[in-house]
């Protein structure tokens, strides 16, 4: 499309506001001049320095730049807040936007299960368990119809949906009057049962198919032609601006297209298009969607880039449950028991096939995988699950006798396959090797994955999820990498399986075996690659030198792309903010031991909680787990009379929701949290919705877990210093996040406090040097007796 702009304007006729601040005019021109060289910004900016509108004016400028090759903006976002931070956004530059432009366009990226009308208003069968599986199924049967011509074309499907509505209004079966599928305030032209094509067999012989999907490949230009997929776009989106996945779903359904196949179509024609870390980094969700944003006239703004590492190494990583290695053996019997019938001179009984010999021998034919590779993948996957068993079995009696007395008794477990310290093969892989397992049933086990997966769903007519391509992928890996990035494990999920025996450990437990991505940044460095240029920000990026080492951005720069680093720091009045580091003792296990138990570091802690609390409006109390947040809101029930305190339990997005409205209500209260949750990062607080925040302790993961310690070794290998790169580092950076949430604006006025004495004084393990500059000189040390004085001081000058 068209780049929409003149060519001899500059970047504050995108800039949305009237007047931008010094550190968005350095910022933007930083980013412009670095993305312009193919470069990179890592920025940080404390809150109120705008820089999802630096991010998103820079970009937008090259993009309408007809001088450089940029086609479009990708932001990353792992925050729902931030999302709509750009939509906002977004929308502010369009409305400020001189007149004889054109509005940016704009799309926000969900999943199928967001914008499927049929599972959105629970119709056609649909829902959130299979609408994965049910739309894979109902796109490739409404193809293979419309391939057929004749009475099947697209057109004539999705008129006969429009008609079959009619029809069951006037078979009077459904009611007077005609009845329409409605979602997102729109109606569509069809039914809310989906449509059957009747091709003349037997009674149940039906084919249900898709007639948005439908609508959608009339829609598409013909083939040969020079158009593209967003011919078939129902609105005019160089006017449109933002489209929103309401909007989207509202536009799409009113023209009775797929709303879903609407999205990717427009993917290629947006000027800046906002999704999620795995939009970019997930392998499945880039080979099959966005795929074709990953180049370089792509300009990516990875917001909240603190959490990049952490967030990228998921995604990355690869497992199998014990589960879905039962389910690919059962599909692997299922293929090869035709043959082996057959071989045998039996017959199945009661329809136990879905496939016979010649679909299974003709599809054999047409790949390399053969039947013995078939049998010899089935038989690996079930001794694969009895040495699971065997060793879920001998770990729990070795570390909890008598386990089997009280299955709910249990915990999440993580079972090593290596000495995480020392790299070497797993002993999974030594286990195989010794069985006489060849290394060729490892790397081939993802074709015969392939190939059966093809097998069934042409035999059941029916495309669904198999088990065996995913296992096939992930038994891939695990031979393919190597033993110091990657570590193997088995972990064991609490869950509840009431058809399994009473006295079983998978009557309790999910096991899984899992080959993390130890350090991720040679992935996150490639993917970044691909890209022309882009931003990195977050109000917590440092120590920079850490994070671009552990993104990859230092080696990007030795390959030439320049990558260039920015801090701007809280720039509100200082005098409304005061900000305590607490000289109280170590808040570690050594020495507060187990929740509940009463000690002098637990009661000094309880009473400085108690006297932050008191401070009047909210206060949000941030501990390093759930388990410990259960003690802190106990201690200040005990010592609050008249203030109300919440806790923050793990538990699900509408809960969370429930409980911040509750917070945000009425009087002040005490919100006492996990900084493993959600409601310390990305939660505007703003206004008088926060006078106070306070972090217990420095918030760094579980040492004794393998794969922490596995990751740390990695990293020690890496970049030298691994305790701090993967512990201390991005426990600060939690930490910062969690005070952060109090000054939002110039006009608030709050008190942050960092509760312990590794942020106040320089020792062997304090991380006071990990706090940036200006802002360590902010948090001013101070020992618990004084923390009162300095509390009452500064709420008098408010008073």
């Amino acid at each position: 499309m068209s780049k929409g702009r003149m060519a001899d304007s500059n970047w504050r006729a995108v800039f949305g506001h009237e007047e931008p601040y010094d550190e968005q005019v350095d910022g933007i021109e930083t980013t412009l001049d670095t993305a312009r060289d193919g470069g990179f910004v890592a920025l940080e900016g404390a809150c109120g320095t705008g820089k999802t509108m630096i991010a998103l004016t820079a970009g937008i400028d090259l993009v309408r730049d007809p001088d450089t090759d940029y086609e479009r903006v990708f932001v990353l976002t792992s925050v729902k807040q931030q999302l709509r931070q750009f939509e906002d956004d977004l929308e502010t530059i369009n409305a400020n936007l001189p007149e004889e432009w054109n509005p940016v366009s704009g799309l926000t990226l969900v999943g199928k299960a967001d914008v499927c009308p049929y599972n959105r208003e629970g119709a056609g069968g649909i829902d959130d368990g299979n609408v994965y599986d049910r739309c894979e199924t109902l796109r490739d049967r409404t193809r293979d119809l419309t391939g057929e011509g004749g009475s099947t074309t697209a057109a004539n499907l999705a008129a006969r949906a429009r008609s079959q509505q009619i029809g069951l209004a006037d078979s009077g079966s459904k009611g007077n009057g005609a009845r329409f599928l409605e979602t997102a305030g729109e109606p569509a032209p069809y039914p809310p049962e989906l449509p059957e094509y009747d091709d003349g067999g037997p009674a149940g012989s039906e084919i249900e198919y898709c007639p948005f999907y439908a609508q959608y490949l009339e829609d598409l230009p013909e083939e040969g032609s020079d158009g593209d997929a967003s011919e078939a776009v129902p609105f005019d989106f160089t006017e449109t601006g933002l489209v929103t996945p309401e909007d989207l779903v509202s536009l799409s359904v009113k023209h009775g297209t797929c709303p879903h196949s609407v999205m990717g179509a427009l993917l290629g024609q947006t000027e800046v298009v906002i999704g999620n870390y795995y939009h970019a980094f997930d392998p499945t969700t880039t080979g099959a969607f966005t795929g074709a944003l990953l180049d370089d006239s792509t300009f990516v703004v990875c917001d909240e880039a603190h959490m990049l590492e952490p967030r990228v190494r998921d995604l990355v990583s690869e497992g199998v449950a014990d589960g879905t290695l039962r389910d690919a053996e059962t599909e692997l019997s299922r293929v090869i028991q035709p043959i082996k019938f057959e071989r045998e001179g039996r017959r199945a009984e009661g329809g136990s096939m879905t496939a016979d010999a010649d679909l299974v021998r003709a599809e054999l034919n047409e790949t390399d995988v053969s039947y013995d590779e078939l049998e010899q993948v089935r038989d690996f996957l079930r001794a694969l699950r009895e040495e699971l068993d065997r060793r879920v079995r001998a770990h729990l009696d070795r570390n909890d006798r008598g386990w089997q007395s009280d299955l709910t008794e249990l915990s999440d477990e993580e079972i090593p396959l290596r000495d995480p310290g020392v790299p070497g093969e797993d002993e999974i892989s030594e286990w195989a090797a010794r069985e006489g397992y060849s290394d060729a049933i490892w790397v081939r086990a993802e074709s015969v994955g392939a190939v059966v997966e093809r097998i069934l769903n042409e035999a059941e007519d029916e495309e669904k999820t198999r088990a065996s391509p995913a296992v096939g992928r992930v038994l891939g890996e695990w031979y393919r990498q190597n033993h110091t990035d990657y570590f193997r494990e088995i972990e064991l999920e609490r869950t509840w399986d009431e058809t399994e025996p009473a006295d079983s450990w998978r009557r309790a437990y999910t096991a899984r075996l899992a080959l993390h991505n130890c350090v991720p940044s040679d992935a996150i460095g490639s993917r970044l690659a691909t890209f022309g240029g882009g931003i990195l920000m977050s109000a917590t990026l440092e120590p920079m030198e850490a994070f671009t080492e552990v993104t990859g951005l230092e080696y990007l720069e030795s390959e030439g792309r320049p990558v260039v680093e920015r801090r701007y720091g809280l720039h509100f009045p200082e005098d409304n903010r005061e900000s305590f580091a607490v000289a109280a003792p170590k808040f570690t296990y050594d020495n507060r031991g187990r929740p509940g138990e009463e000690n002098p570091t637990r009661r000094q802690y309880a009473d400085a909680l108690a006297r932050i609390g008191r401070v009047p409006g909210n206060v949000l109390v941030g501990m390093p787990s759930y388990g410990e947040a259960e003690w802190a809101a106990g201690a200040l029930e005990d010592r609050l009379e008249s203030k109300p305190v919440l806790l923050d339990e793990s538990s699900g997005d509408d809960v969370t929701e429930s409980l911040k409205d509750e917070f945000f209500a009425g009087e002040g209260k005490v919100l006492v949290t996990s900084l493993r949750g959600t409601l310390t990062e990305g939660v505007d607080y703003s206004g008088d919705r926060l006078s106070a925040a306070v972090i217990c302790g420095v918030p760094i993961v579980n040492t004794s877990s393998p794969r922490t310690k596995a990751v740390r070794r990695a990293y020690d290998d890496e970049f030298g210093d691994g305790f701090a790169y993967a512990l201390t580092v991005p426990a600060v950076r939690k930490a910062r996040q969690a005070v952060g949430r109090v000054i939002r604006n110039p006009e608030d006025v709050g008190i942050r406090v960092l509760l312990d004495e590794r942020y106040a004084r320089e020792s062997w393990d304090s991380v006071r040097g990990y706090l940036p500059d200006g802002e360590r000189e902010e948090f001013q040390p101070v020992s618990p007796d004084m923390l009162a004085f300095g509390l009452e001081r500064f709420r008098g000058r408010f008073s």
